[in-house]
């Protein structure tokens, strides 16, 4: 061995016995109770039918995936201890945990996983997430193969979040529509490591340890306590004053800039990689005069991205020229840009023969938005009424009272315009697709083609790349995507979403994996109690 060789393994023994010391110094703690603040009130708790933060992030305390995501995108092992995947990448074989129970003390088998996927492809809004898969064979009760028809390049990504839940088959296969089931509010039986104890609809949920969970010793928190607090100002005061343990999901630059300066927190735009949240307005194209592209590419130039996001967002947050996030590999920087241009919105309109009144009104139109988030909804809504009535458009700004209000109108196309906000959800198979395939008008889904935009061409254009192995190949698909939508235009694509999370720096391991609040918290834990 050389003298080199010899000191780098002394440097190497060194480091070892640092990091051994460094972990058992920061050796998790059993114990103590999270208070999580939100604004979101689900619901109910099933995500394998019901999208949305509201329903995901305690759906994957109290449900498993097979498999987790790591802060780099990796893949980890979690309810599957293992998977091999065929040559030709279209058959997936997952183990299971032996020891792997749900809530209930029932075993977790194949059949329940091919139940939660069968459940998942009928009834989720994704429909991509899940779409190639064709089968899934349950060979003996640890093993389930997931057959493809094409291949799916994201799979395991979709996996690895709350999209797809292991549900318990006795339970949801009793032949009750498994979207209004009661057991989706009430007697929930998961199979991840908390329990739900209590929900009070638009107060709290309570979440309560697993002891039986398939990991030894996890999860490390006795409790998480979601306290649901409709006052934004009222959320940041209870941050200051040590009553939250954690807030994610932050996005007003105010609040954000308000809780860095707290010594006792921590404010961190991690965890929220593969959520790509975009926030938009959204038109619903069968309606008259929003049928008409012209009309809404007027009011795309009409709408001066520049100053939303640097003077009412404090330059927090970023243009979303796109309806794929920027940062994604799959993101297009030249699409047209709909730059603020009042004379090309006039022209567009007359074009359309939509001519001013007397009054110099054209037409009117409603407008909604997404309750509870008031600077990146509700003022944005707000900011169109003068904005849009400089070409001659008169906008009335129309509230709800709490999200399923909200969810109810859209998805039953009872609107003309909506503020919202959407995620790509890592791989545009996921997350954006949804959002423009034609066969995915279904109404009564909130975060479907609530559009009802339809253009087949497009629909080639995903469908194809929602199979094509080659990530080249799917970016020259992806680009021609963007293009063909920028101009029909059935959305128009505002800002990225500053998400933010604040959390006690007395917290350990909080969850900063790419998704963030949507990940199991079972690693969590209390430094000191």
């Amino acid at each position: 061995m050389t003298k080199w060789l010899k000191s780098a393994g002394t440097l190497a023994m060194m480091s070892a016995v640092l990091l051994t010391t460094a972990a058992m110094a920061e050796a998790p703690k059993r114990g103590g109770e999270l208070v999580m603040l939100s604004s979101q009130v689900p619901r109910h708790f099933n995500p394998a039918v019901q999208s949305g933060v509201a329903t995901m992030i305690p759906g994957a305390q109290i449900f498993a995936m097979l498999v987790r995501a790591d802060a780099d995108w990796k893949i980890h092992p979690y309810l599957a201890e293992s998977w091999t995947v065929s040559d030709d990448g279209l058959t997936y074989t997952f183990k299971l945990r032996a020891n792997a129970r749900f809530h209930d003390g029932q075993p977790i088998t194949a059949e329940d996983v091919k139940f939660s996927i069968e459940t998942q492809k009928a009834n989720h809004p994704f429909k991509t997430s899940l779409g190639a898969v064709s089968a899934v064979e349950t060979p003996d009760a640890q093993t389930a193969v997931v057959k493809l028809s094409q291949p799916h390049p994201a799979l395991l990504l979709a996996m690895s979040t709350s999209i797809v839940p292991i549900i318990p088959k006795h339970v949801y296969g009793d032949g009750q529509d498994v979207k209004a089931h009661p057991r989706n509010v009430e007697n929930v039986v998961g199979s991840g490591p908390f329990k739900l104890a209590e929900y009070r609809q638009g107060e709290y949920i309570v979440l309560e340890r697993n002891d039986d969970f398939f990991l030894d010793g996890r999860p490390y928190l006795d409790k998480i306590v979601v306290r649901i607090i409709k006052d934004a100002t009222s959320r940041i005061i209870a941050m200051e004053n040590g009553d939250g343990g954690i807030y994610p999901l932050l996005s007003s630059s105010r609040d954000i800039q308000r809780l860095q300066d707290d010594k006792d927190l921590v404010v961190t735009d991690e965890g929220y990689a593969a959520v790509g949240p975009i926030n938009w307005l959204a038109f619903n194209t069968k309606k008259a005069p929003l049928d008409d592209p012209k009309v809404r590419q007027a009011m795309a130039y009409a709408v001066d991205r520049n100053f939303i996001t640097k003077a009412l967002h404090r330059s927090v947050s970023k243009p979303a020229p796109s309806p794929i996030a920027p940062g994604s590999p799959f993101f297009y920087p030249e699409i047209a840009p709909y730059d603020l241009n009042l004379d090309k919105a006039n022209s567009l309109l007359d074009e359309a023969g939509k001519k001013r009144g007397a009054d110099g009104v054209r037409f009117s139109l409603g407008v909604d938005y997404l309750p509870n988030s008031d600077e990146q909804q509700k003022a944005l809504a707000e900011y169109l009424k003068p904005q849009l009535k400089k070409i001659g458009i008169d906008v009335q700004v129309r509230s709800s009272p709490d999200f399923p209000t909200w969810a109810k109108r859209v998805s039953s196309y009872d609107f003309d315009m909506t503020m919202d906000s959407v995620f790509n959800w890592g791989d545009p198979v996921i997350g954006v697709h949804r959002t423009y395939l034609c066969s995915n008008i279904v109404q009564g889904v909130i975060w479907s083609n609530t559009q009802q935009y339809c253009n087949p061409k497009v629909d080639e254009l995903l469908n194809a790349a929602g199979k094509e192995p080659d990530e080249a190949k799917r970016k020259d698909l992806y680009v021609q995507f963007q293009k063909i939508v920028a101009e029909d235009l059935p959305i128009y694509w505002i800002n990225v979403l500053p998400y933010h999370t604040a959390y006690s720096k007395n917290l350990g391991n909080p969850p900063l994996t790419v998704w963030g609040m949507m990940s199991p918290l079972d690693e969590t834990y209390w430094k000191q109690q």
